[in-house]
């Protein structure tokens, strides 16, 4: 393969990158009027970076790789030339988006019917977590898009009738580092060997990473590079600090911060299902209007709880680093990470959930007495030193009676969920439905009657 031009420059003829100010709108970009005219309306006032660098040598009809930090406009990067393509040679099944996560895939179809209202353009999700059936009516139909996680497309390539991808025009991996890091090298391998080797290809990550590299020299021909961010950025007009704070006093802390700065919305990152959970369960125990995101819940809730965060309904979004990716939820004011990430680039994509589009934004990381040489290696990779979030102590220790009687509700409550669960799969044999226990209590009495129904 030849070797990748940095910036989009032609080989010999090197040139300096397009800044974002030079081009005007995405028409100067050679976005079609009728794009143009949907990228004004989804509020897109002028292209971003990546999108400046990206678009013109994909609707050159070159293979792309896209590096560029999170919340830079890569799926626009990727979505405006595949649907520019589509109105010129109209097709069936013409473009397949990989993602590493369910959530993602989700919000691509949304910005992808967006984009393509005006001209018709049809989608198809498939993750899992969803009934395979109603996605193979949907595959049926031959949409023009699929957007799908490796594994669950892999089923249907194998299982459901009729479907294939044999006349395929594009084929785009977002967040192409994830879906390594998840182990789906197998099923991206199997997927490249059942469609065309005459195709146009964007690979799109965050980081160049080995793994990176070699799906790269696989999957792509004389691709040119479009890198826009040094690696391992965090966005200028971020904000960060950290805390300080003994292991037994971080809840305490959590809940000084959300009083201070109340009024803007959070993303608070926990390590683990449990303490999504448990943290959601104390906030909501002290009036707190806080939603819990992660791996343990059923798909239907998951979406369910990233609605209400986006359109405001709930202030506090807690999650896991199932959410720390690809997410564009626009108003993020702060992101705390209660629990520290054990790697470092993981901290990169976390707050990368705020500062987005140009916006300003805070970060607080809580470090405890045993997170202090992970502390310490983020701050290394960012090249930065943090500075201490100012916090008055004695006002902390003033919560820490209500707070102690949260923590023993939530975890009564969790204790009633786990054996409302049990209960549930010993009687009835039901579906685990995981749900977050917010609420438990009243939804008892629902329980009880499904299983009288059930009799």
């Amino acid at each position: 393969m030849a070797a990748s031009q940095e910036h989009g420059s032609p080989a010999g003829a090197p040139e300096p990158p397009v800044e974002e100010e030079d081009a005007k709108t995405f028409k100067d970009l050679g976005v079609t009027d009728v794009l143009c005219e949907a990228c004004d309306q989804l509020g897109w006032k002028k292209p971003t970076k990546i999108q400046v660098e990206a678009i013109p040598l994909a609707l050159q009809g070159r293979d792309i790789i896209g590096l560029a930090e999170t919340g830079s406009g890569k799926t626009g990067a990727f979505a405006l030339p595949i649907l520019n393509a589509l109105l010129e040679t109209p097709q069936r099944l013409f473009a397949l988006v990989l993602t590493p996560t369910r959530e993602l895939a989700f919000q691509i179809s949304e910005q992808f019917e967006a984009l393509g209202s005006s001209i018709g353009v049809q989608t198809a999700v498939i993750v899992g977590g969803i009934d395979s059936m109603s996605q193979s009516l949907a595959l049926a139909k031959k949409p023009h898009v699929v957007i799908a996680t490796p594994g669950r497309l892999i089923d249907h390539l194998e299982n459901t009738k009729g479907f294939n991808l044999r006349a395929l025009k594009y084929l785009v991996m977002d967040e192409a580092d994830r879906i390594l890091n998840m182990d789906f090298e197998t099923e991206v391998d199997k997927i490249l060997k059942v469609i065309p080797r005459d195709r146009k290809t964007f690979l799109f990550s965050a980081t160049m990473t080995k793994k990176v590299q070699k799906l790269q020299r696989a999957a792509l021909k004389n691709a040119v590079k479009c890198a826009v961010s040094s690696k391992y950025q965090t966005v200028e007009k971020l904000q960060q600090y950290y805390l300080f704070i003994p292991s037994k006093f971080k809840d305490t802390y959590l809940v000084y911060i959300l009083n201070e700065l109340a009024g803007n919305s959070f993303m608070i990152f926990c390590s683990t299902c449990n303490n999504t959970q448990r943290t959601a369960l104390l906030l909501r125990n002290l009036g707190f209007t806080a939603i819990p995101l992660h791996g343990q819940m059923s798909q239907t809730k998951r979406l369910g709880s990233l609605n209400k965060f986006k359109a405001k309904a709930r202030s506090i979004l807690l999650a896991t680093d199932v959410a720390s990716r690809g997410l564009d939820i626009p108003h993020v004011d702060v992101v705390v990470n209660f629990d520290i990430p054990t790697h470092s680039k993981d901290y990169i994509h976390r707050v990368g959930r705020t500062a987005r589009a140009g916006r300003s934004g805070k970060s607080i990381t809580f470090v405890t007495q045993y997170d202090v040489e992970l502390f310490q290696r983020i701050e290394h990779l960012i090249g930065k030193k943090l500075p201490v979030f100012p916090t008055q102590d004695d006002e902390v220790m003033m919560l820490t009676e209500r707070v102690t009687e949260a923590q023993r509700f939530a975890r009564m409550e969790l204790r009633e969920h786990g054996e409302k669960k049990k209960r549930s799969r010993e009687d009835a044999g039901d579906n685990d439905d995981t749900e977050g226990a917010i609420g438990v209590r009243n939804k008892v009495a629902g329980g009880k009657m499904r299983k009288r129904r059930g009799r």
